[in-house]
């Protein structure tokens, strides 16, 4: 089969970005959906909890199906069912039927994540950092326009519209795919229940994979418990604003789009080590930044929209540097399967931490998570790093 050309890549990563956005529109309309359903505002957080539990349990579940299905056909699949889910939240006439619609769309919308295998099986070796930071670009990019739509339309129209216009666009990429997507023939004629043990299965046996997931896993939950607690300080008494404000701070985060690609290319060239080092020690001090959000007025707006913006950028590249290590042992669903749920466990995790620390601790609490999240991942990679820089000793040159 011949290698997919960069118009193709350009399109599946437009397509990773309707997808993965879908995850996304809870974040600005929390506050919304807790005054319409008159319920708390963090009982209202769990929507986005339940969003990405369910698309833990649909990487898990579903993705492994990548190895086993003809992609083209599951891809259109898994998008439908998520545009049917996308509707269902839209018409949700209470809090539990949200919290269930939710899950739903989370554990369809795993289109991103059978993607990144499907693209790196048909590109050269010299290109997977490159072309997985172009993927994640167009994620990101779904990322930022999804939270800045949703709060935008969500403030003049009501919380419902979002959901209706991703449903909607998730159908046109279903269509969109069912042009563009290659035919590939099955890797594997495993069963469906062998082949979900065995993500548990590499994760025991492939070191690399391990502390790809314990990295992201750690960082996407400092971020995952910013970006759910950041609606209720910003739209609180301390800084009074709309929930076109926290679309509109999603939107500075633009420049992870540029950064992810310029990581992969790093990746390529150093190694994925010195990637993953630096967006460690970046997200560390992205929480010192964030932390003196509670100061209020322009200087605490000045120092979370620094702070969140040195976040994202510090996950998504270190997630290009994750990517590459594992698609360097093989262009395998199921290594992206244990890296992708061991990641949205972390978020999951942090979602439901960051709202349980702002409501007792404040924003000072959340700050605290990020940092102590980052530093078990650092912990870790300098373990390795020691590891693997240390002579050898005298009876092993025996």
């Amino acid at each position: 089969m011949s290698e997919l050309g960069r118009g193709t890549i350009l399109l599946l990563a437009l397509v990773c970005g309707v997808a993965v956005g879908n995850l996304y529109l809870p974040q600005a309309l929390t506050p919304l959906v807790a005054a319409d359903l008159r319920v708390p505002m963090d009982t209202a957080s769990v929507a986005v909890t339940a969003t990405q539990f369910g698309y833990a349990a649909g990487i898990f579940l579903l993705v492994p199906l990548g190895d086993r299905l003809p992609n083209r056909r599951l891809l259109v699949s898994l998008l439908t069912m998520a545009a049917a889910s996308l509707f269902a939240a839209a018409a949700a006439p209470s809090l539990p039927t949200l919290v269930a619609a939710s899950a739903l769309v989370g554990l369809t919308t795993v289109a991103s994540p059978v993607i990144g295998p499907l693209a790196a099986g048909l590109v050269a070796a010299n290109r997977m950092g490159a072309v997985s930071g172009t993927l994640l670009s167009g994620a990101i990019g779904g990322i930022l326009l999804a939270r800045a739509a949703a709060g935008a339309l969500g403030e003049r129209l009501g919380w419902r519209v979002p959901y209706l216009a991703a449903a909607v666009l998730t159908l046109l990429a279903a269509a969109l795919l069912a042009r563009i997507v290659p035919d590939t023939a099955p890797r594997t004629r495993q069963r469906c229940p062998a082949m979900l043990v065995e993500p548990l299965k590499l994760l025991r046996r492939e070191p690399e994979l391990r502390r790809s997931c314990l990295y992201q896993a750690c960082v996407f939950a400092g971020f995952s418990a910013v970006w759910t607690s950041l609606p209720q300080l910003l739209t609180g008494p301390t800084y009074g604003l709309t929930t076109d404000a926290v679309g509109a701070l999603g939107l500075l985060s633009a420049a992870t789009m540029i950064c992810a690609p310029l990581a992969g290319r790093m990746a390529d060239r150093a190694g994925p080590d010195p990637v993953n080092l630096a967006c460690l020690l970046g997200t560390i001090a992205s929480a010192a930044v964030l932390a003196a959000g509670t100061l209020g007025g322009v200087a605490g707006m000045i120092t979370i929209t620094l702070g969140v913006l040195l976040l994202d950028v510090t996950l998504q590249s270190g997630m290009t540097a994750n990517v590459t290590r594992i698609y360097a042992i093989s262009p395998d669903s199921r290594l992206n399967t244990a890296y992708m749920t061991c990641a949205f466990l972390g978020g999951s995790a942090g979602s439901w931490l960051g709202a349980r620390l702002y409501a007792d601790l404040g924003w000072a609490g959340v700050s605290a998570l990020v940092a102590v999240t980052a530093a078990i991942a650092l912990a870790r990679h300098l373990v390795t790093s020691a590891a693997h820089t240390a002579p050898p000793t005298p009876k092993a040159l025996l």
